[in-house]
């Protein structure tokens, strides 16, 4: 039993939430890199390679440029009505993808999707904070983004089956009724919060002096530069680079950068309750265990510096497995943030970061390209990648020494 103030002890609708806003946060990390699996396809309908970039890249900005306004909905309106709202924009967006028939009209779709998507996962970031106790955010919402990696598996070799099967409009289609249904249970059973707790709204503020109160703070800032470069570099390395670097410069074989890239992502799997339940049980600590995981996560990525093309098998899926377990404890900076400021702002707070990481990874991609010179096919010599891991240490070590000096969470301490 927690020694924390439960909100809803027994509950059987808590666990029932838990379950529903992952699977949500299933659809929206399928709808993230969706684009990938069908891009011949696409390419077939006249796309450009920098059409695709944009149409790949839009997601992210819209979904970026609405968390400020998700957090104040969610502040105000709860849970339940912004997912209401935002469920217009993620099925249509969805619906116009399937049927557009030129790059402007996709890139659109792909803007609405992502606005519509925008707001998935600080819903269920939201709902924990109101119906578990404190001591449990870390690792619940670990969980949640575990559960949530399986849509990227989704977006793979499943989506590209179904596009075999059917075509890849016929399976966006069945995505948007799936969405649907999705949406339909989840306002059936969700609750803002648990029967005689309800929670206290600020008022006395206008919409946007939270947001002034949140970016005058010097935590923000280090919160969301820190969690900008390590989701930013980690995600722009999974989705790009690492296969080049794999492929190229080790001269693997595309089987075997598959399998070392795929234990990169077990890492990250394991990683994320992992580090939660070591946050909010073990240490109980935020700033311990992000700093813990920053340092090694350095450590970790300056090796790859020095590897060359008589590197066993083994110490490339070791670091790889190393590098997704250090990397993952983003959710405790959600965490972090979230304690530092009171209950009125909670959504706020996370969603401000949330801009930050999620514009990391179009920021660091970008970064990344502009340091390798030349098709990468041409690269077949890991030195001829080494600056991706130099940036990438100078990044890392910054944001450490910055984060360093945010106040750690009281939360976890007190009886």
């Amino acid at each position: 039993m927690s020694r924390y103030n439960d909100p809803a002890p027994g509950s059987i609708r808590r666990w029932v939430i838990l379950g529903i806003g992952s699977l949500n946060f299933v659809i929206s990390m399928f709808y993230r890199v969706s684009t990938a699996m069908i891009s011949p396809a696409l390419v077939d309908l006249g796309l450009t390679s920098s059409q695709l970039s944009d149409l790949a890249a839009a997601f992210y900005y819209a979904f970026a440029a609405a968390q400020i306004p998700v957090g104040m909905a969610l502040d105000r309106l709860g849970a339940r009505l912004t997912i209401f709202i935002l469920s217009f924009a993620a099925i249509g967006g969805a619906i116009l993808f399937a049927v557009g028939q030129t790059p402007k009209q996709l890139i659109l779709a792909r803007v609405i999707l992502g606005i519509g998507m925008s707001g998935n996962f600080m819903v269920v970031l939201t709902l924990l904070a109101a119906w578990f106790p404190v001591d449990r955010f870390a690792s619940l919402s670990g969980v949640v983004v575990a559960v949530g990696a399986l849509g990227n598996l989704l977006a793979a070799t499943p989506l590209a089956v179904l596009n075999l099967l059917v075509g890849w409009r016929a399976s966006f289609l069945i995505f948007a009724g799936l969405n649907t249904a999705v949406v339909i249970v989840f306002l059936l059973i969700v609750r803002d919060h648990p029967s005689g707790r309800t929670p206290v709204v600020l008022r006395s503020r206008s919409l946007l002096s939270g947001l002034a109160h949140v970016t005058g703070m010097y935590s923000y800032w280090a919160i969301s530069v820190s969690s900008f470069v390590r989701y930013g570099y980690f995600a722009a390395l999974q989705s790009l680079w690492f296969a080049p670097f794999l492929i190229y410069g080790l001269g693997f074989s595309e089987i075997a950068a598959g399998n070392a890239i795929l234990s990169l992502g077990v890492g990250y799997m394991v990683g994320l309750p992992l580090s939660g339940i070591v946050s909010d049980r073990v240490v109980r600590s935020r700033k311990v265990v992000v700093l813990c995981n920053m340092i090694a996560y350095t450590v970790i990525t300056s090796l790859f510096i020095w590897w060359n093309r008589s590197i066993p098998m083994w110490c490339v899926l070791s670091s790889f497995f190393l590098l997704g377990l250090t990397s993952a404890p983003g959710q405790i900076l959600y965490a972090h943030m979230k304690e530092l400021l009171p209950p009125t702002m909670v959504a706020q707070a996370m969603t401000s970061v949330n801009l930050f990481t999620i514009l990391g990874v179009g920021v660091m991609t970008h970064l990344l390209g502009a340091v390798v010179v030349g098709d990468p096919s041409h690269l077949t010599d890991p030195e001829q990648f080494r600056m991706l891991w130099l940036v990438g240490v100078v990044c890392l070590v910054s944001v450490s020494l910055v984060y360093s000096f945010v106040p750690d969470s009281t939360a976890l301490k007190r009886q």
